[in-house]
């Protein structure tokens, strides 16, 4: 069981570093009226904007700006909270920091005020991870999805699922209670159904949390294959500008770039590789080392051949060749007028395209998004952990085995209550100290 919080005074700078309009100190604990008298000289109304001066330990101002209180609980961290809203010079926030130890406070850890927030009751797991999965959004499309989490519509699936699952095991715990009035309770084909449906609706929430992971995590995408087969030119075509040097000269790529784009909302992390052939110079082969590394971490391997020159189409790299995630890819179309194409094979998918007049880059676009299962048209889809997949997916992997234990109502109970542990999980109703840490630990200072 979460121990609440200690209610010890945290302090941090809740801003990004470097030179801003505003810089914004935060303070939450008790006894924060004591913060208040040692920076303001007085306890402000609470809720409403006061202006200011921000004092030292002599009474000498350090800044002037805005102080905003907040007494528990009606506060973000169900605690009291003072905000001071200060110039965002580094020396100035420094010294207000420096101000709120001396009061009496301590620096807060990463994450220290969401986590209060969530053993508060003020905020459940999941929207503490929408909070933190926000400020990381790297779309616009990731950042309004994180957004309904924090608004708790995950959340309100998630319960929905549990509290089904607690008055189905409910009714089958009653006829294990009443096992000696012989009444099967288990005959009427009400609780299969209701397990049946319980199932869909997990697989429903499933689908969509799956996206939303798509959202969030997007897919590593490796640009891999011989020397001159256009590689660096595909990963410029991506990025839409010029981050690789492309020449003529073989070998001119020796080590990994990295490119980030969207494609409909998604995150791609690009990573383009140094060309893999036979050399003896050392620099060019720990290119190849790295890009074989690489490989080995793809969600999707892009494999340039050049459809100019048959005799260098096969995929001879061992890395490679017994691998299903690689899509092969014919560049250079425009020099054999060959027409875009798309062709799912027994060895794989093969696109013939020109990156270089950008012919079949719209097979490709959309051959992404279908090898890792995004679908840019779904709606309502929120931003989503791995975990969250994982518990979601292992309940209705309980729900499943609960189906094949009629008649033992004992076993299917069985399978029930781990069904509603892993979704509890998410939630955070049912966690450990370990899964606390190692969630709010990743957060920013200052959140």
């Amino acid at each position: 069981m979460i121990m609440p919080s200690s209610r010890e005074p945290i302090a941090a700078i809740a801003t990004p570093q470097g030179k801003g309009g505003i810089g914004i100190i935060r303070i939450s604990g008790s006894e924060i009226e004591s913060f208040c008298i040692g920076f303001l000289g007085r306890i402000p109304k609470p809720r409403v904007a006061t202006f200011s001066p921000f004092l030292d330990g002599n009474g000498s101002a350090i800044d002037t700006g805005i102080a905003l209180y907040f007494p528990s609980p009606c506060s973000f961290t169900g605690e009291d909270i003072l905000e001071l809203q200060a110039h965002g010079g580094r020396l100035i926030l420094d010294l207000l920091l420096e101000r709120a130890l001396e009061i009496g406070a301590r620096i807060a850890r990463p994450g220290e005020f969401s986590e209060r927030a969530f053993l508060n009751d003020k905020i459940d797991l999941l929207q503490a991870e929408g909070i933190a999965d926000l400020i990381e959004a790297t779309t616009v499309r990731a950042a309004r999805s994180a957004r309904k989490v924090i608004q708790g519509d995950f959340s309100l699936l998630v319960n929905d699922l549990v509290g089904q699952l607690t008055e189905l095991r409910a009714y089958i715990e009653a006829s294990i209670d009443f096992s000696e009035e012989e009444i099967d309770f288990l005959s009427d084909g009400v609780v299969t159904n209701r397990l049946v449906d319980l199932e869909q609706k997990v697989h429903g929430v499933l689908s969509t949390a799956r996206q939303g992971n798509l959202l969030r995590e997007g897919m590593t995408l490796v640009i891999a294959g011989k020397p001159n087969s256009g590689k660096s030119s595909l990963l410029n075509y991506f990025a839409k500008k010029d981050a690789a040097i492309v020449t003529s000269q073989a070998g001119t790529t020796r080590d990994v770039l990295r490119e980030t784009i969207e494609i409909d909302g998604m995150p791609v992390n690009i990573v383009d590789t140094a060309g893999l052939r036979y050399s003896e110079d050392p620099v060019e082969q720990e290119g190849m080392r790295r890009a074989r590394h690489e490989i080995n971490l793809a969600d999707r391997i892009l494999w340039l051949v050049d459809a100019s020159e048959p005799d260098r189409n096969q995929i001879d790299e061992p890395t490679i060749s017994k691998r299903s995630n690689v899509t092969r890819i014919r560049n250079k179309i425009d020099l054999n007028g060959e027409p875009p194409a798309l062709e799912n094979t027994t060895a794989g998918t093969e696109i013939s395209l020109s990156v270089k007049s950008g012919e079949g880059m719209d097979l490709l676009y959309q051959h992404l998004k279908d090898s890792i299962g995004y679908n840019d048209q779904a709606e309502d889809v929120f931003i989503a952990r791995r975990r969250h997949v994982n518990a979601l997916n292992q309940a209705g992997v309980s729900i499943r085995a609960a189906l094949t234990q009629f008649p033992v109502p004992e076993l299917i109970a069985e399978e029930l209550r781990q069904a509603q542990q892993c979704l509890s999980e998410i939630t955070g109703v049912f966690t450990t100290d370990d899964l606390l840490g190692k969630i709010f630990s990743s957060f920013c200072v200052g959140k």
